[in-house]
């Protein structure tokens, strides 16, 4: 009985099993951001709308500036771009002048991104970088916020918003005061948890009918655009889901001990930039590990360190110095998880 030729073929990584372009991603999780965005422009009205146009119109000059003086192609076409400039204006106040917002748009990519060398290059999240440098130049603006559901909020901008460079803007409480928005006290639930220990309806969190960035929208919303990209699989679940474990299994402890002081793990989870920051953020292929080991213990360091910040340090949030430190050591990370090769030692893995 003849034997026939059983051969197996063996190829070097990496071992595709589906031919998606890095612009058909890019495009996918813009189209999930877009709701996010929509929810927020319903939120605080035609300020946001704004301020969304200017940072990502700031990205886009700022990414085909660069690849002019770098001599690079233009890579605006992939899309990641757009996505930076979309992000950074979610994590900034509603009212945030813009100028100030077009300016972290170019330290974003320019910084953060383009002298790195471009897309896959980057070490951190270029809309993080933005948003940290606008955190320790414009410290007061970056911390006032104006309600969300305001009445007249698509009739007229939030005065901060056109507020010319370097000049004081109307006085935001004023203007507050004028629409008579009964119950706000110009603090996030994050601050008023922190500083007064009051914590803020979980609905309202739910929902994201609070004071706080442009991207603190409904935590509903913000899980189910994150699933859409999970099922096109173009998201790793691994990193949300460790971030959220770390932060609630962090924040518990605290609770047990002192509820009347330290907020429950529910309030962390919800509030604040933590979704946001887990879901579109922190997933950043660029800047976050490969390895399924590395991706939960990448989510969990997230996680911890996000309460830890929150609950310890002068900052009400920690979300975006959490992801940037995280990405600062993601290939640390990376390499500690790495699979030992079939054959070889554990002390050559990584050799």
């Amino acid at each position: 009985m003849p034997i026939r030729d059983k051969t197996v073929e063996i190829k070097t990584s990496p071992h595709l099993k589906k031919t998606v372009s890095v612009d058909q991603i890019m495009r996918n999780v813009v189209g999930a951001l877009l709701p996010v965005c929509c929810w927020s422009v319903y939120q605080f009205g035609i300020s946001v709308l704004l301020l969304l146009l200017v940072t990502t119109l700031s990205c886009i000059l700022t990414e085909s500036l660069f690849c002019r003086l770098s001599q690079r192609p233009n890579s605006i076409g992939d899309f990641s771009v757009i996505i930076t400039g979309l992000l950074l204006a979610l994590t900034l106040p509603p009212g945030f002048p813009l100028w100030m917002a077009a300016l972290a748009g170019f330290i974003g990519v320019g910084l953060g991104k383009s002298l790195f060398g471009g897309l896959g290059y980057n070490v951190m999240n270029p809309a993080l970088v933005g948003r940290a440098f606008v955190q320790a130049a414009f410290p007061v603006a970056i911390t006032t916020w104006t309600p969300a559901f305001a009445p007249g909020r698509f009739s007229e901008f939030i005065p901060s918003s056109l507020a010319l460079p370097f000049m004081s803007p109307v006085d935001t409480a004023d203007w507050v005061r004028e629409r008579a928005v009964d119950g706000f006290t110009g603090a996030t639930p994050l601050a008023l948890q922190k500083f007064h220990h009051i914590a803020a309806d979980s609905m309202d969190l739910l929902t994201g009918a609070v004071a706080g960035s442009a991207g603190e929208t409904s935590a509903i919303l913000i899980l189910v655009c994150g699933l859409y990209l999970v099922f096109r699989k173009m998201m790793s679940w691994r990193i949300p889901a460790g971030i959220f474990l770390g932060a609630g299994m962090t924040s518990l402890p605290f609770y047990l001990l002192s509820p009347e002081i330290y907020p429950s793990p529910l309030f962390v989870l919800l509030s604040g930039g933590l979704m946001l920051g887990a879901v579109f953020m922190a997933t950043d292929m660029v800047a976050s590990p490969m390895t399924p080991a590395g991706l939960w213990l990448y989510g969990l360091f997230i996680g911890f360190l996000t309460v830890v910040i929150r609950l310890f340090g002068g900052l009400a949030e920690g979300v975006m110095y959490a992801i940037l430190i995280a990405n600062v050591v993601s290939p640390m990370i990376a390499d500690v998880t790495q699979s030992r090769v079939y054959g070889a030692s554990a002390k050559r893995r990584r050799s």
